[in-house]
């Protein structure tokens, strides 16, 4: 089975500050179709105005993944990520920039803020959040950057339970992709039985097991043998192996 979601089905939330599109119920949002897939609970994406930002909330028992594609973010948390004098305890800095994974596990309960600090560009950046699989964990933070050739005519693992590949590690049965196809590149992801796939199209088109996407929409599938991208142009793509 295969659903296609086209990225005009998406809900919409114009803040001024904050342009916001919501691959699932969100906020204001609600769909009662589409309150998630397996674990996979929350895609946004997100525009936020210079000098404007997410003021300090809190989150727990969620894990949640930052992807930056234009701009930067600013994340201060109360792990000490983004405080001053965080780097000599061992702390990021908080500045999250274009091919950057951030991962944030809420667990026991974490407060945090993101703001964008650039003079005169818009932060562009998709929030995702995965539902775990351990509750009640320890808050923990990891950040890693994927460059352009990490990611170019193939799938980089940079999100999964086991950390295989350096992977960002988080507390779910997951596995999450990132890709940038052009023209003949290719790639084919095998999936074991039983699993469930989640594409995002995140620029550009592809054909991704036979179905275009352009930018904004994704593939849901379920009893697939593999995800299949091609023909891509402009392509970046977020793809999820995911538990039913």
């Amino acid at each position: 089975m295969m659903e296609l979601i086209k990225s005009c089905d998406r809900g919409h939330a114009d803040h001024g500050w904050l342009k916001s599109f919501h691959s699932f119920s969100f906020a204001e949002y609600y769909n009662p179709r589409r309150m998630g897939f397996g674990p996979l609970r929350v895609i946004n994406e997100d525009r936020i105005a210079p000098g404007t930002g997410f003021g300090t909330h809190g989150h727990r028992d969620m894990e949640i993944i930052s992807y930056v594609l234009d701009g930067e973010l600013a994340h201060k948390d109360s792990m000490g990520n983004g405080q001053a004098g965080g780097a000599e305890l061992g702390k990021h800095s908080g500045v999250i920039k274009p091919g950057d994974v951030q991962r944030m596990s809420a667990g026991t309960g974490v407060m945090h803020s993101e703001f964008n600090n650039a003079q005169g560009q818009n932060t562009h950046f998709l929030q995702i959040w995965i539902q775990p699989n351990q509750l009640g964990v320890k808050p923990g933070y990891e950040q890693r950057h994927y460059s352009e050739a990490d990611k170019r005519g193939r799938l980089a693992l940079v999100a999964s339970g086991d950390a295989a590949e350096g992977a960002v590690a988080i507390h779910a049965d997951a596995r999450l992709y990132a890709g940038l196809f052009d023209g003949s590149e290719s790639a084919e992801l095998p999936l074991a039985a039983g699993r469930l796939a989640y594409v995002h199209q995140v620029r550009g088109q592809a054909v991704v097991n036979g179905q275009l996407l352009k930018a904004g929409d994704a593939l849901q599938m379920k009893e697939q043998a593999s995800v299949k991208i091609e023909q891509g142009e402009g392509a970046e793509l977020l793809v999820f192996d995911l538990a039913p």
